[in-house]
């Protein structure tokens, strides 16, 4: 089952998951397609994702090229699901408040396919009750939320906030793709 994932990656310290995540997907016979947000790059270097999909990283809403093709627009049309692993509260914000004022923002706005949110921050923000009702008003339109582990965060405390599983998620890839 040959699909295109577009692996949206965000500024959180889980996003050096994420590139098991784009390994594992490209393992399968999968392309991807990798958009990284500013903050995301202060974790992990496009290089590296580069080097796991074999494509080029998008981390900029504005790519000047010979044949111009918004790239929010045109990965959305060619890709078959759109995840975004790991999804801090930010962006999760700005999602479910329509703001899009970034290549990953503006790509899963433009979307038409799946699209798999799978949030990583810290349990206090996690929990907030804000954040909670993005999340609900997300679902309520259609996205799927793989809901974070309970375990050791980045602070060295126990709780809800540990982005999902590279093999759970994966498999709710690969899964949706199969029904889509």
């Amino acid at each position: 089952m040959h699909k295109c994932v577009v692996v949206g990656v965000t500024g959180s310290i889980a996003a050096y998951k994420a590139v098991e995540i784009v390994s594992g997907l490209v393992k399968k016979g999968n392309s991807v397609l990798v958009i990284m947000t500013a903050n995301a790059q202060r974790f992990v270097h496009p290089i590296t994702f580069s080097s796991i999909s074999h494509n080029r990283v998008v981390t900029d809403l504005f790519v000047e090229n010979e044949n111009y093709n918004p790239n929010h627009v045109s990965l959305a049309e060619k890709a078959d699901l759109v995840l975004v692993a790991p999804a801090t509260a930010n962006f999760i914000g700005k999602v479910a408040s329509g703001i899009a004022d970034d290549a990953l923002t503006c790509t899963v706005m433009a979307a038409k396919i799946p699209v798999i949110i799978a949030p990583a921050m810290n349990d206090s923000m996690y929990s907030n009750s804000i954040v909670q009702q993005n999340i609900e008003k997300l679902k309520d339109h259609g996205y799927i939320i793989i809901e974070p582990e309970e375990g050791r965060l980045c602070t060295g405390k126990i709780g809800k906030g540990r982005l999902a599983s590279n093999e759970t998620i994966i498999s709710v890839i690969l899964e949706t793709l199969k029904n889509k």
